[in-house]
């Protein structure tokens, strides 16, 4: 993420201005158009920030994975600081940021939710798999568990066999 953001305006060249967010770096910008044509659509970010009102505008590349939040601030979306790349949203009590993983067999930086805590929220398959994996788990320490008393009983019974060996009753014993 650019640590500065500045807005300008200059001339596009369909003949509009245009709002122009720039970044310190030499990256790509994000270009927004006003209306200055009778009869042309508003834009989505004039949608957003004028019209609904949206309390944030967010864009994230997948090419660049470079992740910037906007928050409506007095009718105007400002940019904001990612926090170790995340965002708190405190009217939804979660944070929106970037996880490095596999999604759906693909390796790379997604966009993802985290509880306020910090915890990674599961998709429904990632919730399924890690389900069905603390099962296995369950299920294969219990098979320990009952092959270990199996053992165990096996010993127990052994120790009662010499205990008779030598004429002594191991159901007597304290």
């Amino acid at each position: 993420m650019h640590d500065k953001h500045h807005i300008i305006e200059e001339p596009c060249e369909v003949k509009v201005s245009c709002t122009v967010l720039k970044t310190s770096g030499a990256g790509d910008s994000l270009a927004e158009f006003n209306i200055s044509q009778r009869g042309k659509p508003p834009t989505k970010w004039q949608v957003y920030e004028q019209i609904l009102r949206v309390p944030y505008y967010i864009v994230f590349s997948r090419y660049t994975d470079e992740l910037l939040i906007f928050r409506l601030l007095a009718g105007v979306y400002e940019p904001t600081q990612l926090t170790e790349g995340r965002f708190f949203m405190p009217q939804l009590g979660l944070h929106l940021g970037l996880w490095h993983g596999s999604y759906e067999s693909i390796e790379r930086l997604w966009l993802r939710w985290f509880t306020a805590e910090g915890e990674l929220i599961l998709t429904p398959s990632e919730e399924a798999t890690t389900t069905q994996a603390r099962l296995n788990l369950a299920e294969q320490e219990a098979a320990e568990a009952r092959q270990e008393a199996a053992e165990a009983r096996q010993r127990a019974e052994r120790l009662a066999a010499k205990l008779r060996e030598l004429n002594i009753d191991p159901d007597e014993l304290d």
